[in-house]
């Protein structure tokens, strides 16, 4: 019965003979370490199926969620920073953002775009959060204001989708400034009859929470997203208190009064909708 043994020991298939599994093919959960199919998951809108967890997603998966059969025109895609500062820390700003540019294919921390959404007009500015930690830097406010005049144009509803570590500090008062210019903008759309929908993704923190993130006509966010202006350790520190439970989730901001409600990205689409008949009727 020499077939049930191994007649040499150990692996003999030569190196040039050997599969390479490709890149991309599996994705794992961040919390509960299952193993998916990357097509599975994108099928199941990047949200486990064991645990719920929602993954980190950028602009262009929302995009592909969101608008009707994926199909949108972005809009102001080459803007890209200056740097009015001439700013310097361990390599100088130019060169970090050309080094991002070049590692995400993205020309700056936000994507604008409109199409259809349920057969209606819809203007979406999306962050990503693997540009420079999604940061609010001039190029996000003037995106956003570009979009807000789009939306006005087409008389749509406008949404931004927030993941942000806050304010590019290597732009100082020209990032700080932002968050008045878009809130502006945002007076106009409402001048305008136009809803605007605030989504706070994971995370969603400092000079963005601080305004235009908690604007919304309408504030929802993800399931467990964190959610607040300073860290949980400096908010801590200061107060010299001790924090709740579930403190800057989305579940205890939705508790106290800051969010709508919180929608599964897998309702995404069908839940915006509902919302936004609201204002059509």
């Amino acid at each position: 019965m020499s077939w049930f043994k191994r007649s040499k020991e150990g692996i003999t298939t030569s190196t040039k003979d050997k599969k390479e599994t490709p890149e991309g093919l599996w994705s794992k959960c961040s919390r509960c370490k299952t193993v998916f199919t990357a097509q599975d998951l994108e099928k199941n809108s990047w949200v486990c199926d064991r645990c719920s967890n929602h993954e980190r997603i950028g602009s262009e998966q929302y995009f592909q969620l969101i608008f009707d059969e994926g199909k949108y025109t972005e809009i102001n895609e080459k803007v890209t920073s200056g740097d009015p500062l001439e700013f310097v820390d361990t390599k100088k700003y130019t060169d970090r953002i050309k080094a991002t540019q070049k590692a995400t294919g993205l020309k700056d921390a936000i994507r604008t775009a409109y199409g259809d959404m349920d057969g209606h007009p819809f203007v979406v500015a999306a962050m990503d959060f693997a540009f420079v930690g999604g940061s609010m830097g001039s190029v996000m406010g003037e995106k956003i204001a570009r979009a807000i005049d789009k939306a006005i144009e087409l008389k749509a509803p406008f949404m931004i989708i927030s993941k942000s570590g806050g304010a590019r500090m290597m732009e100082a008062g020209f990032s700080l400034m932002q968050m008045a210019k878009v809130s502006g903008k945002l007076g106009q759309l409402s001048n305008h009859k136009l809803p605007y929908i605030s989504y706070l993704t994971d995370p969603t923190t400092g000079g963005v929470t601080a305004s235009f993130a908690m604007l919304g006509d309408i504030n929802i966010a993800e399931p467990e997203a964190l959610i607040g202006f300073a860290g949980p350790r400096v908010v801590k520190e200061t107060i010299g208190r001790d924090l709740p439970d579930g403190f800057q989730t989305s579940e205890f901001v939705l508790e106290h009064g800051f969010l709508d409600y919180i929608i599964d990205r897998t309702e995404l689409k069908e839940k915006l909708g509902h919302s936004l008949k609201l204002f059509r009727s």
